[in-house]
């Protein structure tokens, strides 16, 4: 095997790349010498105890990463673990890279720890981290870009260092974040996202009350004091519709949930924020509050078409002062009207509700709904959109990944001058125009200048009807 390595490092030397058909077992010194330098391994890499891999050029593996060399260089190069099938990261020493890209739709597992010392690329896919617990490692001065609900690690992550950092962790299904800031010294953190929070009714005067839906687990191995903020997004995990001013960072002592301070901002129905007060002691993080203002905990707020009705649905509990819910609708996401009004029950336990809504719908319909308490306080849900797609009115992206441009092929029945938008995964407009579709065919809509690789979202839409599609450029 010793001479299979050493033939590598000589291809190396004379050529831009090669590529490994096969598995490769690595018990000698592997060097892949620069930028410019490729290796494409289509199987498993397995680097032993007695190899000596550095890489300051491109690896790519394609199925599984075994690793027991041990103290190795994180080199200069980037690592590319870009499979199709799921893979997975394993061995009994840490590998380390200097650059890492994670490019797998079937999901990462680290049953080791991986180690990034400069930028992390999440292209596509999940990172799982096995209970042991293994990590993803950011060394100091590292960082990351282009996670999301379905780009970022489902297990721990571990940071190292004394600057900021937002840990890009999740449940596999969406992202949810949490922070630490203004590091008295140069620590050591491993964070992970957990939901249904434990021991909830266990609370601390001023807290009285705890979101059970979601939780985080902080812990400091090293180093000194810190801030934590978190966050809420109500159209990713329930929240409690708590009075904004009154939500406070709760931290798990062990026994109880007690204040860590802080001031929120933000909508108890949308999204919002909190930074806690400077913390030394570290555990377990969720969002409290110290008052029950309004009427009720709306858990859940949903709406699907049923056939030839809409079924709008919600649940509550802790009602003890409410009078009634107000169904309301909008066909154009601006204006809403009531369609059903209901009469609250009080019970204090957790209660079912649900009303039909027989309109029809064309294109999209939206629904929210009115909590109103007996002293006339009131406060919103979130907006849930309901859309009927008209089958004779087909849009679809025929080449995908694209390269220069989008194809798009329609339906015969579909006409009209459409609008189109195109995001990056982050949110920000790339490009916007029109679309003009006359009796079907296909049509083509030209990147501009250079959007750069990655997923994005097309939005196509006339009226009420919308299309939306994600593609990625190569």
């Amino acid at each position: 095997m010793k001479k299979t390595i050493w033939f590598l490092i000589l291809y190396f030397v004379f050529c831009p790349f090669t590529r490994a058909q096969i598995d490769l077992q690595n018990s000698g010194t592997l060097f892949i010498t620069s930028g410019t330098d490729t290796l494409f391994i289509n199987g498993n890499l397995t680097n032993t105890s007695a190899a000596a891999l550095i890489n300051n050029g491109r690896l790519y593996i394609k199925k599984n990463l075994i690793n027991n060399q041990s103290s190795m260089s994180a080199g200069t190069g980037t690592l590319y673990l870009n499979g199709t099938v799921a893979q997975s990261v394993s061995g009994g020493q840490l590998f380390k890279t200097y650059n890492l890209v994670s490019n797998n739709t079937a999901g990462i597992t680290l049953n080791n720890n991986l180690s990034v010392s400069n930028v992390h690329t999440y292209t596509a896919g999940i990172i799982t981290t096995s209970v042991t617990p293994n990590y993803l490692i950011y060394e100091s001065g590292s960082s990351y870009a282009g996670n999301g609900d379905t780009r970022h690690v489902n297990g721990w992550v571990k940071k190292i260092g004394s600057t900021d950092f937002v840990f890009p962790v999740g449940n596999g299904t969406v992202e949810r974040t949490v922070a630490i800031n203004s590091l008295s010294a140069s620590s050591e953190f491993n964070a992970k996202y957990l939901t249904t929070t434990p021991n909830p009714y266990q609370t601390l005067y001023p807290i009285i009350d705890v979101n059970k839906n979601e939780y985080w687990s902080i812990g400091k191995i090293s180093g000194g004091s810190a801030t934590v903020t978190i966050n809420w997004d109500y159209s990713k995990v329930n929240f409690p519709n708590w009075v904004v001013a009154d939500i406070l960072t709760a931290g798990y002592n062990g026994t109880d949930w007690a204040d860590n301070g802080g001031v929120a901002s933000g909508d108890a129905a949308t999204t919002g924020t909190i930074t806690s007060n400077s913390i030394s002691s570290f555990n377990l993080f969720t969002l409290g509050s110290k008052s029950y203002v309004l009427p009720l905990t709306l858990l859940n707020f949903t709406a699907s078409r049923q056939g030839s009705f809409t079924q709008v649905s919600w649940t509550t509990e802790k009602e003890y002062n409410a009078d009634r819910f107000i169904v309301e609708r909008s066909d154009d996401g601006i204006s809403f009207y009531a369609i059903a009004q209901i009469p609250a029950r009080n019970s204090g336990i957790k209660e079912q509700y649900d009303t039909k809504d027989h309109a029809a719908i064309h294109g999209i319909a939206y629904y929210r709904l009115r909590l109103i308490d007996i002293d006339g306080k009131e406060n919103r849900s979130r907006i849930v959109s309901v859309k009927v797609i008209n089958t004779d009115n087909v849009l679809s992206i025929l080449v995908n990944p694209v390269h220069n441009k989008i194809i798009l092929a329609a339906s015969n029945q579909l006409n009209g001058s459409f609008n189109y938008r195109i995001n990056g995964s982050n949110g920000q407009l790339v490009q916007q125009g029109k679309l003009t579709v006359q009796n079907g065919g296909q049509y083509i809509i030209p990147l501009n200048g250079n959007p750069g690789s990655g997923l994005y979202i097309l939005e196509v839409s006339i009226y009420q009807q919308r299309f939306f599609y994600k593609f990625i450029v190569q």
